[in-house]
């Protein structure tokens, strides 16, 4: 069922890019070349009915207008209980990812996003403990520059975790973007 979600992802992802090339070919405010950008903001983590709070910073490339990698890592700043007695921490989280974009305007872009991530939680109470995991994400979002190089990114990322005693996450972001 992962794979499957994931071939998904990839798909749109690739759906994206080849409707968008047509799409803006007249767009002379495209990006071309190499742009650089970072953002920093909150992520909320919904795992199996605990739900945590963390920062999430991000360094990214993109190639044209179409096509970028990223880089993202989020340090958590809350526990949560999962209610069997057990308090859960997200110590930290790292991943990248190929990201696919489609502009709409000058200002605005959707993008589709899959990748692969590392999670370390930290665990006290009724089984106190440390655990790390690994996960294939995939997700969706937008951003809006209102300058040109300053604006606001939301998005959702899908986090399947890779070992099944663990639980899968959803995570949803906002954050400040700067291009360099």
């Amino acid at each position: 069922m992962k794979i499957a979600l994931i071939a998904a992802a990839a798909t749109a992802t690739l759906a994206v890019a080849a409707f968008a090339a047509p799409a803006t070919a007249q767009d002379a405010a495209a990006p071309s070349g190499v742009t650089w950008y970072g953002n920093l903001g909150y992520s909320g983590v919904d795992s199996d009915h605990t739900d945590l709070s963390a920062v999430t910073g991000r360094v990214g490339a993109r190639f044209g207008a179409h096509w970028g990698v990223e880089g993202e890592a989020s340090f958590g700043v809350d526990h949560a209980s999962d209610g069997a007695g057990t308090n859960v921490r997200l110590n930290n989280q790292e991943a990248v990812y190929g990201v696919g974009y489609l502009p709409i305007s000058p200002k605005i872009d959707l993008f589709a996003r899959v990748g692969y991530g590392e999670q370390d939680f930290h665990f006290s109470g009724a089984f106190p403990g440390h655990e790390n995991t690994g996960s294939w994400n995939y997700g969706v979002g937008a951003q809006y520059f209102w300058d040109g190089k300053d604006g606001i990114r939301g998005d959702y990322t899908r986090v399947d975790t890779t070992k099944h005693d663990f639980p899968d996450a959803n995570t949803w972001g906002v954050s400040y973007v700067r291009k360099f």
